[in-house]
């Protein structure tokens, strides 16, 4: 069965980024728990911003689980990127991940690397930055395998990477790799953009997909854009997807409302 899930950013760098609530982790379990989702997405400074234990109360006093950890501040506040030319700022960046990985992995939750993949150019060849994105993938997901959960990647759409940004891509790229514990994230914003049909993207990375972005084509909360849902759903249902549904939307109007309106259209197409 599809579960629920919100964001919630604790790096004040990113402000202005697509996550639904900004007002510490109390606050996100809270709106959360009231409008029934099942679990909340975290974006972390980094491993030690959040003091676990307050983490577990809030996971145990709610209800509630976390459905993965962000990666992205290694980039927003450190700088760090797989795929950067200097040999000491991709180890960085290995190790930047793998605490987030650990971090998680307390909680049964995945690491995502998005904005972390970073992107060729200049000096960097796209096959040079492919392999050393390779290179991470392999270590950072056998590294995944000691917290049981596997290791989310992200393709994203044109203009925040030149390396991986469609599904079949994603799939043909991760087949490539010797580790089997690294899945697909199908975010539904970057896809309205790369894919020229949603749902049969969503067929194509089948079992490879390790976990959904549901959000609306203009990264605003579901029902406020032009996405049809429908046959999205039907597709998730086709591969049989039992991960979550993760609302990684902006706040617009505000964090009530696109909560208000994501689980409103989780409930109708995927509950």
């Amino acid at each position: 069965m599809i579960k629920s899930a919100i964001t919630v950013s604790l790096v004040e760098e990113a402000r202005g980024g697509p996550f639904v609530f900004w007002n510490g982790l109390q606050d996100a379990f809270e709106q959360a728990a009231k409008h029934g989702f099942d679990a909340v997405e975290v974006f972390a400074p980094g491993p030690d911003a959040v003091d676990p234990q307050e983490l577990k109360q809030l996971c145990d006093t709610h209800q509630l689980s976390v459905a993965a950890v962000g990666t992205g501040a290694g980039m927003v506040k450190l700088g760090l990127s797989l795929t950067d030319p200097d040999a000491g700022k991709r180890k960085a960046a290995r190790e930047f991940v793998k605490q987030m990985i650990d971090f998680g992995g307390q909680f049964a939750a995945p690491a995502i690397i998005g904005s972390m993949q970073g992107r060729w150019g200049g000096s960097l060849s796209r096959d040079a930055a492919l392999e050393m994105l390779k290179e991470a993938l392999e270590e950072l997901g056998q590294h995944a395998l000691h917290s049981q959960v596997p290791l989310i990647y992200e393709p994203l759409n044109r203009y925040e990477t030149n390396l991986i940004k469609t599904m079949a891509d994603g799939v043909q790229y991760l087949e490539s790799l010797s580790t089997q514990n690294v899945r697909l994230l199908a975010d539904l914003f970057h896809m309205n953009i790369e894919e020229s049909d949603i749902a049969d993207a969503i067929r194509t990375g089948g079992k490879h997909i390790g976990h959904v972005h549901f959000v609306d084509s203009n990264r605003q909360a579901t029902g406020l854009g032009h996405m049809d849902y429908a046959p999205i759903a039907a597709a998730l249902k086709e591969i049989g997807y039992a991960g979550y549904a993760s609302a990684e939307s902006l706040p617009i109007p505000d964090s009530e409302t696109a909560a208000a309106k994501t689980i409103a259209a989780f409930n109708k197409y995927l509950r």
